[in-house]
């Protein structure tokens, strides 16, 4: 009986998730039709949007977009950033800072780097954008550019600064998750530090920070170009 019951919730995710997200068909065409990538791929090259305060940190195809409810997420929430799948191997695809302000990187982080930025569109406001998988798909091999070891604090750094390449790794889970870039987003908590990551209610729709639509809200076409 219990399987029957799981079988039934696990179909009632994967239909919810087919009704709100057009994410999964992109990605599934990204890693089995290779050919495919040139028309999929947003390819940006440093070159921010008119208007936007942000680059895209790397190029390639933006597969998950914000609050996008697509299989996994659906089983624990929604996505809290935007996944961009790099065309080349691990440690090739660069990634960069979406905008300029202060770097750091906590000890024990093998493929992330978090930096703190005065609110384009709200000055005053404390906001943070954060960038990982950028490492092997097994942690042995850092893919952060040196220049951000592990323990760096309120590093400088400017809008296109190269933070490091595109990875594989996804902490413990045994689960491949593919070549990509996770970018996010997230709010400043009352002590001036980061609210978590992983939460939807921390983060913010990176639509009008980098001028595209990137919300799945919108259920935008890949690729995904400048807004109007």
């Amino acid at each position: 009986m219990s399987l029957v019951v799981g079988a039934g919730v696990y179909f009632a995710l994967v239909f919810f998730s087919s009704a709100q997200s057009n994410s999964l068909h992109p990605i599934q065409r990204w890693f089995t039709e290779p050919a495919a990538r040139d028309e999929l791929a947003t390819i940006m090259r440093r070159q921010a949007c008119p208007g936007a305060p942000f680059i895209l940190p790397s190029d390639g195809l933006i597969g998950l977009l914000w609050n996008d409810p697509a299989l996994p997420y659906t089983v624990f929430s929604t996505h809290t950033g935007l996944d961009i799948f790099g065309d080349g191997g691990p440690g090739q695809v660069p990634v960069y800072a979406a905008y300029e302000g202060y770097l750091s990187r906590l000890p024990d982080w093998k493929a992330s780097v978090i930096i703190r930025h005065n609110d384009p569109l709200q000055p005053g406001r404390t906001i943070w954008t954060y960038y990982t998988h950028m490492a092997s798909r097994d942690g042995s091999r850092s893919f952060i550019a040196a220049d951000f070891p592990p323990g760096t604090s309120d590093v400088r750094v400017e809008r296109g600064r190269l933070l490091g390449y595109q990875g594989e790794y996804a902490g413990n889970s045994p689960a491949p998750i593919g070549l990509h870039l996770h970018f996010s987003i997230v709010l400043g908590d009352e002590n001036g530090g980061f609210l978590n990551e992983a939460r939807i209610g921390s983060t913010l729709d990176p639509s009008p920070y980098l001028g595209m639509p990137l919300n799945i809200a919108g259920l935008p076409e890949r690729p995904i170009g400048c807004r109007p």
